[in-house]
């Protein structure tokens, strides 16, 4: 039975929009918590049991919790996220995606909505590249709306209005397009590795 109309009529729009924002709850056999680092971790008979002829990857995905090593077996989702007050997941990024920048944690999906918000702003990829100082400076690549004249200056402030200063990018590109898949699925690690092509280690 579909019981959700019933439970999004009574809520305000703010409200709506938070619940239609989560990921959905664990299904029947499927146990879901959030490791001591932020990512989310499943595990039930629905779940897979490793990648077709890929051990290494599949060694990394599934594995006990970094916080209880003889513990039972989780799949790494390689999403981070939280569990909410009514036990639903919420996503907030890719682990990998997860800009690390003086020691602060940047989600790239977080400063990508404020950067969208702007008007002239028509795509956005959010990326952390190189920098010896803070290790990672969080990156906009920008495609500007037709006829725009906005400027990275002009952007970069924008979106001080709306995050923490540390969360805003540093630096801003625009760019004629973004590099995605043929399903239209931003490709960031493409878009990451020009800037990362010099250095034997990436942080992320």
């Amino acid at each position: 039975m579909n019981r959700g109309r019933a439970e999004l009529d009574a809520l305000t729009p703010a409200e709506r929009a938070v619940r239609l924002s989560r990921a959905g709850g664990a299904g029947l056999g499927v146990h879901v918590r959030i490791s001591d680092q932020g990512e989310i971790l499943a595990r039930g008979n629905h779940i897979m049991g490793g990648y077709w002829d890929q051990p290494e990857a599949t060694a990394d995905a599934i594995k006990p919790a970094s916080d209880d090593p003889n513990g039972p077996e989780w799949f790494h989702t390689g999403d981070g996220g939280i569990i909410d007050d009514d036990h639903y997941v919420v996503i907030s990024d890719r682990k990998k995606d997860v800009i690390i920048s003086g020691g602060e944690n940047v989600s790239s999906i977080e400063v990508e909505d404020a950067l969208f918000s702007h008007p002239d702003v028509s795509e956005v990829a959010v990326i952390g590249v190189p920098d010896e100082k803070w290790g990672e400076l969080v990156l906009g690549l920008v495609v500007k709306t037709p006829g725009s004249a906005l400027s990275e200056a002009d952007l970069i402030a924008y979106c001080r209005t709306k995050l923490a200063g540390y969360k805003c990018p540093k630096r801003v590109e625009f760019r004629e397009a973004l590099a995605r898949t043929s399903t239209g699925k931003l490709q960031k690690f493409k878009l990451r590795e020009p800037y990362w092509a010099d250095h034997a280690k990436q942080i992320n």
